[in-house]
C-alpha cells in the first residue's frame, strides 16, 4: 500500500527543510524526501556561513521578506541549541556612481533602515581588513550578519521532527505525476508516496521535476576560498562585516572568520560555467585558486595568506536574478521554490512560511507577485 500524507516536499536543503518545519508546526502530516544526506555538500546550501542583509540592492521589494525572515531566524534560534545568525553589519561598496551602492542606499532609505555613506577611507579606518581604491564608497547597514547553514538546516529539521514530521534521506525522487483525486503520487528509487500538496525545492535540480523550469532555472558551478589572514584581527566578526563589492574585475561577497581556519569569499557567477548538477568538476583547480587570490591581493591584501580551503557549490539562475516562488498553473496542488540565483539563502526561513502558505492555503499575503513562474 502506498503511503499518504497531507504534503510532500522534495529536497530538504536550506529551502526545503523550512518548508518541512513550517507544514508540520501547522498540523500536516508531512514527508520530506533528500537524495544524498541532511545536511550535505552537494547543492547550495552548506560553505559555514551565508550573507544575511537587509540593504537589499538586488530591489528594494525583498526588504520585507527579508525583516520577516529576520524574525523566523531568531524564533528558530529560541528551539536550538547553536547559534544560527551572527551580527557583524554589512557593507556593500564599489565606486561611488556604481548602482550596486546606489540601490543599497536607496533599499535602506525607502524602509527606514539605518544605515551610513563612507568613503573607502572612512571604511578602511573602520575597518582595516578593507583596502578599497580612492573614489569607492560604502554602504554600511548595522543588522547584517550571516546565518550558519548547516545548522540552520538541522534546526529546522529538528523543529520538523518535533510535529511529527517524516524525513528520508538517501532516497533519491525519480518522479512525480498528478492523481486522479486532485493530489500527487511520487516515485524515488526505494519507494512510492502520495500527498495531497507537493513542494518542490530542489535546487539545482528543480527543472528535472518541473518542465516549466528548464532553461529557466540553470545551474551554475561557484567557487568559494578561505585564506589565511596576515593580520588575524582585522578579520574577526567584530571587525569585519560581511560584504558585497563592485570592481572591475566583477562582483565579489566575502566573510569574517568563523568556525574554519580562513577569510571566506567568491565571486559571484565564479566563471559562468553552467553545468549539470550531477557531472561537473567539484573539485576546485588552480584556475579557480588563481581567480580569487588575485582578487584578494588587491583588495584585501591583509587576508591574503596562504590558501586554507578551497569548495564548489551551485547557483540556479533565473534570466532575471530573481525567485520562482508559485504554484504550477495547470497543477495547483504543486508549490515550486526554485531559482534562488546566488542570493536565496537568507530567505529560507520565509520560503518556508510562503510555502506552507501556497501549499496549505493556495495563496500568501507575502509580497511575491515578481516571482511567478509565468513571468516567463
Amino acid at each position: 500500500m502506498t503511503d499518504r500524507y497531507d504534503a510532500i516536499v522534495v529536497g530538504v536543503g536550506g529551502m526545503g527543510s523550512a518548508a518541512v518545519a513550517h507544514l508540520a508546526d501547522r498540523g500536516a502530516d508531512v514527508l520530506g524526501l533528500e537524495r544524498y544526506d541532511v545536511p550535505h555538500g552537494y547543492g547550495s546550501s552548506h560553505g559555514s556561513t551565508r550573507i544575511f542583509r537587509l540593504a537589499y540592492y538586488e530591489g528594494s521589494a525583498y526588504v520585507p521578506l527579508l525583516r520577516r525572515a529576520d524574525e523566523l531566524w531568531r524564533d528558530l534560534e529560541v528551539d536550538h541549541d547553536r547559534k544560527l545568525l551572527y551580527r557583524t553589519g554589512s557593507i556593500d561598496a564599489g565606486p561611488a556612481d556604481d548602482p550596486l551602492v546606489e540601490r543599497s542606499r536607496e533599499s535602506c532609505a525607502e524602509h527606514d533602515l539605518e544605515y551610513e555613506r563612507l568613503s573607502s577611507a572612512e571604511l578602511s579606518e573602520r575597518y582595516p581588513g578593507y583596502d578599497l581604491p580612492e573614489g569607492y564608497e560604502a554602504i554600511y547597514q548595522p543588522d547584517g550578519g550571516f546565518l550558519v547553514p548547516e545548522q540552520c538546516i538541522v534546526a529546522h529539521v529538528d523543529r520538523a521532527h518535533r510535529a511529527g514530521a517524516t524525513i528520508r534521506a538517501r532516497e533519491r525522487v525519480v518522479d512525480w505525476r498528478p492523481t486522479a483525486d486532485g493530489g500527487v503520487r511520487v516515485e524515488t528509487d526505494y519507494d512510492a508516496y502520495e500527498a495531497d500538496r507537493l513542494v518542490i525545492a530542489a535546487g539545482a535540480w528543480a527543472a528535472r521535476f518541473v518542465d516549466a523550469l528548464e532553461g529557466i532555472a540553470v545551474p551554475e558551478r561557484q567557487v568559494l576560498a578561505w585564506l589565511q589572514p596576515r593580520v588575524p584581527e582585522h578579520f574577526e566578526p567584530d571587525r569585519f562585516p560581511v560584504w558585497n563589492l563592485q570592481v572591475p574585475e566583477g562582483r565579489y561577497y566575502g566573510f569574517p572568520v568563523h568556525d574554519v581556519p580562513g577569510f571566506k569569499f567568491g565571486r559571484y557567477h565564479h566563471r559562468e560555467e553552467t553545468v549539470d548538477p550531477d557531472a561537473f568538476e567539484r573539485e576546485p583547480t588552480q584556475a579557480d585558486e588563481r581567480l580569487l587570490r588575485e582578487f584578494a591581493e588587491g583588495y584585501f591584501p591583509e587576508g591574503a595568506g596562504p590558501t586554507m580551503g578551497l569548495q564548489t557549490c551551485l547557483f540556479t539562475n533565473t534570466p532575471d536574478g530573481h525567485f520562482v516562488l508559485d504554484t504550477l498553473p495547470d497543477h495547483p496542488q504543486v508549490t515550486v521554490a526554485a531559482g534562488f540565483s546566488g542570493h536565496g539563502f537568507k530567505f529560507a526561513s520565509v520560503i518556508g512560511e510562503i510555502t506552507a502558505d501556497l501549499a496549505l492555503e493556495g495563496e500568501t499575503t507575502h509580497p511575491i507577485e515578481r516571482f511567478s513562474i509565468d513571468r516567463f
